[in-house]
């Protein structure tokens, strides 16, 4: 072998020994992709995915389908020509993984907020699909979490309503610390909470802030929480997280528990996040989402108002409703059933 033989076979073998260890390691991104759809109409393992009791509840048709997004796990590395690969393909996007996972959070804190934005976007979908439908729906201060060996623990639980502290009523999370506040370190606060429909009352010592010594704590973190007559029921993969499913649990909620038939035999999807009084909010993977919900047979897609501006120049034979609120979701979809009317409903592009 001469010289440069040698030195070319070298080369090579250098090259391909780069190219792998290139190939193979993590870049700091994640790649998102159309994921499943869910039709929440469609029962689970003979249970209805969405179940409502305590009130009359009317048949529904058609389908109705949550979307999502798939999306790099938190567990999960992207390498180089993985990401190069999402970026080039249609209908996949390549994100800074700052951007979606909160930096230095564990794949245990990460999955934990998931769920935990899931359930509060189930518990406001049900409290705006309800006032839509003309049920009563209070809303009280509630026990979101309960810090360990703080001097609520094992006194209050995450879903406990306060109801009044020290005899005073209260009704929102900044009456309840300013009560917390009025107390001097030490001092016993009588709760009265609701759990499980009981009234309940709990004693709670305060103890001294870590960050200032002069100020009471009892250790919770507080949201607001709403409480209303019927017990609903949500069947969802344990997979899917986050708070963009809200309006399509709401309009499944409130196609149940109206006479009027909503959906009437066609495929809708959408996606978009809902407070309790029912505005609906931007979510990312738009796109994707739409994409999805294509492939799977829908013809209507709602979209988030705020997320107009993300769907212009997007290619889809789905037709795209532009929705702000429950409300216009509502309406739309009614209208929609007219032929007279159904020109009139507001898209995105």
């Amino acid at each position: 072998m001469t010289k440069q033989t040698w030195t070319a076979a070298v080369s090579a073998l250098l090259f391909v020994a780069l190219a792998a260890v290139v190939s193979l390691t993590p870049v700091p991104f994640v790649s998102w992709s159309p994921g499943t759809t869910v039709n929440l109409f469609e029962p689970v393992d003979g249970q209805a995915r969405v179940e409502v009791e305590g009130i009359p509840t009317y048949p529904t048709t058609g389908e109705l389908r949550l979307t999502t997004v798939s999306v790099t796990r938190a567990d999960s590395q992207l390498t180089l020509p993985e990401a190069l690969l999402s970026y080039w393909l249609s209908a996949r996007e390549v994100l800074p993984r700052d951007a979606v996972y909160p930096a230095g959070a564990s794949v245990d804190e990460i999955r934990a907020r998931e769920v935990q934005m899931m359930d509060n976007s189930q518990s406001s979908a049900v409290a705006a699909a309800l006032r839509a439908a003309g049920q009563q729906v209070r809303e009280y201060p509630m026990v979101m979490g309960v810090s360990n060996g703080s001097p609520a623990d094992g006194k209050l639980k995450p879903g406990d309503f306060i109801l009044q502290i020290n005899g005073k009523e209260v009704s929102t999370t900044d009456d309840v610390k300013a009560a917390v506040n009025k107390v001097a370190v030490g001092e016993a606060i009588l709760f009265k909470i609701l759990r499980d429909r009981q009234e309940l009352t709990q004693t709670i010592i305060t103890a001294a802030s870590n960050a200032n010594p002069a100020q009471p704590v009892v250790g919770i973190n507080l949201t607001i929480g709403y409480s209303y007559e019927p017990r609903v029921t949500f069947r969802i993969s344990p997979d899917i997280g986050g708070p963009s499913a809200g309006l399509i649990f709401a309009l499944a909620i409130y196609d149940m528990v109206t006479s009027g038939d909503l959906i009437a035999d066609r495929s809708v999807a959408g996606t978009g996040t809902i407070t309790g009084d029912g505005k609906v909010g931007a979510i990312g993977g738009i796109q994707e989402k739409i994409a999805g919900a294509e492939a799977a047979g829908a013809t209507i897609f709602l979209v988030p108002a705020e997320n107009c501006a993300d769907v212009q120049g997007v290619s889809t034979a789905v037709r795209l409703v532009r929705v702000a609120t429950l409300t216009d979701a509502i309406a739309s979809l009614q209208e929609l059933k007219d032929p007279a009317k159904a020109g009139s409903v507001r898209g995105c592009v």
